[in-house]
């Protein structure tokens, strides 16, 4: 019989190459993304349907769906802490004047002299976050979490927020022009009022029945003027201009919405500074 050559020895194993996740070399990971295929380790994980994706192809699978929207344009709300920190900040604020007494409330009132006179104009708008006692800032501070929440969900938060502070500015304005010179206003009322035409106004806009926000105004403007010490400069001035750019926000085009809505926003507050400065002047010429 002829003898067969000897086999050659075989060859070591080559170990395996572990795989490292494509985001954190440093890491060891044997999953890899249902999309793409690189590895990715549990930090980079997003669930998916089937398996585990990557966040760079969950982004990108993201911008095929269309993000929910608020009735008119702005980010869904789930919470509203626009309205809540609102509340909060007028509940500090009244601690402070309790504790203070007069020294907070003078610093933040509207007071027109004090805005053509002494350029501060920060009351216009720090004057609503202050209130002359415990009825007022309840009623106030009910009135709000009564309505703001849902004028947030519609509007969103960014588009609520504007128009509770220009609300609250167009009030000011009001008494900047009409009120003596020498008497201070305090108060969240004007942008309530504003609010409330707001309400009013989206009522409207989706066919709803808004006999009772128009009843409860009429009840408002009746007690502001039959009422003694009540700012109605500053209930009419926010009752007008929460309708207007309520009626803005809620009514602008769907095509292109968001840019009418900003350039209603811009033009609000560019009206206010006109206002503000012909005031203003007006009244350090007559000074001089």
């Amino acid at each position: 019989m002829t003898s067969q050559p000897p086999s050659p020895p075989p060859h070591p194993e080559q170990p395996a190459e572990v795989p490292t996740c494509y985001r954190h070399p440093d890491r060891e990971t044997w999953v890899r993304c249902q999309r793409c295929e690189r590895p990715i380790c549990p930090d980079c994980m997003r669930d998916a349907a089937v398996g585990f994706q990557c966040p760079e192809c969950v982004a990108e699978g993201n911008k095929g769906f269309r993000q929910a929207k608020s009735t008119f344009g702005g980010n869904v709300v789930r919470t509203p802490f626009v309205t809540y920190a609102i509340l909060a900040i007028n509940v500090l604020v009244f601690g402070a004047q309790y504790l203070t007494g007069t020294t907070v409330t003078g610093a933040l009132a509207m007071w027109p002299a004090g805005v053509a006179l002494g350029d501060e104009y920060y009351r216009l708008i720090s004057a609503a976050f202050v209130h002359g006692g415990v009825f007022h800032i309840l009623f106030n501070c009910w009135a709000l979490f009564m309505i703001g929440p849902y004028l947030e969900r519609a509007f969103g938060h960014v588009r609520y927020i504007a128009l509770y502070l220009i609300s609250a500015l167009g009030g000011s304005v009001l008494g900047l022009w009409l009120d003596p010179l020498g008497q201070p206003t305090v108060g969240a009322s004007g942008a309530i009022f504003g609010l409330f035409g707001a309400v009013f106004v989206v009522g409207r806009r989706l066919n709803m029945d808004v006999r009772g926000i128009a009843v409860i105004i009429a009840l408002n403007l009746a007690i502001t003027f039959l009422v003694a010490n009540i700012s109605w400069t500053g209930h009419i001035g926010g009752l007008v201009t929460g309708s207007l750019l309520a009626g803005a926000l809620a009514y602008a085009p769907k095509s292109n919405r968001t840019l009418w809505q900003v350039l209603a926003i811009g033009g609000a507050l560019a009206l206010m500074a006109i206002l503000v400065v012909v005031r203003v002047s007006t009244i350090v010429a007559i000074a001089a």
